[in-house]
């Protein structure tokens, strides 16, 4: 996959999945925007390792609070002052709360927070990459690799005891924004894509409270015929190739599964029917 001259924008790229992604791009000759939330440190530490090998700087860091307004659209500004306009844009923020709460006990609080990030950031990300392709297409600025990738969850396939408020927050990104906006891009570009990718559970830190608890483990992996918990060069993989026009051109408004074919979740457990016997039809 070449994408020499193409610059893609990365959300969450401080760790896990969006650096690996970010480190991917830029071998394959991508110029790449690594935003993140505060902790700089492993970005920057990227940027200047590719930045130092080539002539001119193609990677380039910056951090904004991404349920701000006007911390987005500076971040996107100054991404397309530093690296030219962004052809390819992946939302690769998030975060899941680690308490497990029923939403008969869910306070509006957590609730708020995890749609502010998951969902508006997602949202205010969007637009002010689909403000500043406009800006392009309308200075004749010839572009390749137009696409939007997010990254969902099986989370909002099959959705997550306890943990509500991320599956509705990935439902809603998974199915109504990325079925909206890719009729919505093509308005702008003719040829831009909108996509996601929808991991199961990935060896990162966000997942290391459930990769240490082996009946959760066990749950998430009990209906995945590879049994395999993905690894984020998995993940990063799979959004290189939705970026790619020459990979995927024709393909937009899908949610790739990357789960090792989980086929949902176990909800009970063998204790579960020893004092309770399932009812009759």
């Amino acid at each position: 996959m070449n994408f020499a001259g193409t610059h893609v924008f990365i959300t969450g790229a401080s760790g896990g999945v969006g650096l690996v992604a970010a480190t991917a791009f830029l071998r394959a000759g991508a110029k790449v925007t690594l935003h993140c939330n505060s902790n700089t440190s492993a970005a920057l530490a990227v940027a200047s390792e590719f930045n130092n090998n080539n002539n001119k700087p193609i990677a380039f860091v910056v951090s904004a609070n991404v349920t701000s307004e006007s911390d987005v659209s500076r971040c996107v500004s100054e991404s397309v002052s530093a690296l030219g306009p962004i052809s390819t844009l992946v939302v690769c923020h998030g975060i899941w709360p680690t308490d497990d709460i029923q939403v008969k006990d869910l306070s509006l609080a957590r609730w708020k927070n995890t749609l502010a990030v998951n969902l508006d950031g997602t949202f205010l990300f969007a637009r002010e990459y689909l403000r500043q392709l406009d800006a392009a297409v309308k200075a004749n600025i010839q572009l390749t690799n137009v696409a939007i990738v997010m990254i969902g969850s099986t989370a909002g396939k099959f959705g997550e005891a306890f943990h509500a408020d991320y599956s509705a927050s990935k439902s809603a990104m998974m199915y109504g924004l990325t079925l909206s906006l890719k009729n919505e891009i093509v308005k702008v570009h003719p040829k831009g894509r909108v996509n996601t990718v929808s991991p199961g559970w990935i060896r990162t830190p966000m997942a290391e409270k459930a990769m240490n608890d082996p009946s959760l483990l066990y749950q998430a992996l009990a209906s995945s015929p590879l049994k395999k918990v993905s690894e984020p060069h998995d993940i990063a993989q799979a959004i290189l190739f939705l970026s790619s026009s020459d990979m995927s051109g024709n393909i937009t408004g899908i949610s790739l599964d990357v789960n090792a074919g989980m086929e949902g979740r176990l909800l009970n457990k063998p204790t579960d029917f020893a004092t309770t016997k399932p009812s009759k039809l």
